[in-house]
């Protein structure tokens, strides 16, 4: 199920994201205004496509909506919000609010192959994929190392964005 609000987002650059969760404080700091860099080229014509997860995916929605873009959400389950870190769930539900477009996907559950679904989906919608890693592997199917590998088969461009002084837990 789909729901568009607002004026079209068709003729526009289309990037997805796929990044880490549970990044550190300085992490976030580091990540949140590398991206914004990698992403104020496409702006204002930018739509960004997003899992709305904490770490990479929210900050990426944030400077998507602040560089003047839209959002496009693909909720992969109808219980993912619960999945989330309680901590997460103001800002989940406050850039859900403004999405232009959200895209459900049929799953129950908040599982990695809905997850995996879900970025599957972004990569069908976009032009690019930034990746918001550290370039190891998969910590479960459906991380970012398996979205970067199937975007790579696709053909799809990936902008990896892994800032120096950025870690992971």
């Amino acid at each position: 199920m789909e729901r568009v609000r607002g004026a079209s987002i068709t003729g526009m650059i289309r990037v997805a994201v796929s990044g880490h969760r549970g990044l550190p404080p300085r992490t976030a700091e580091l990540v949140d205004a590398a991206v914004r860099a990698a992403l104020a080229g496409h702006a204002p014509r930018l739509v960004g496509l997003s899992c709305l997860a904490d770490g990479a995916d929210q900050l990426f929605a944030r400077a998507v909506l602040d560089l003047g873009g839209a959002l496009e959400v693909v909720v992969p389950a109808e219980r993912y919000r619960d999945g989330l870190p309680g901590s997460a769930h103001d800002e989940y539900d406050a850039l859900l609010k403004q999405a232009a477009v959200v895209h459900r996907l049929p799953f129950a559950d908040s599982t990695p192959r809905a997850h995996m679904a879900a970025s599957l989906a972004m990569l069908d919608r976009a032009d690019e994929l930034l990746a918001v890693w550290d370039g190891r592997p998969a910590r479960g199917y459906g991380g970012t190392a398996d979205v970067v590998a199937e975007a790579g088969r696709r053909g799809l461009p990936v902008r990896v964005v892994w800032p120096p002084g950025a870690r992971r837990d």
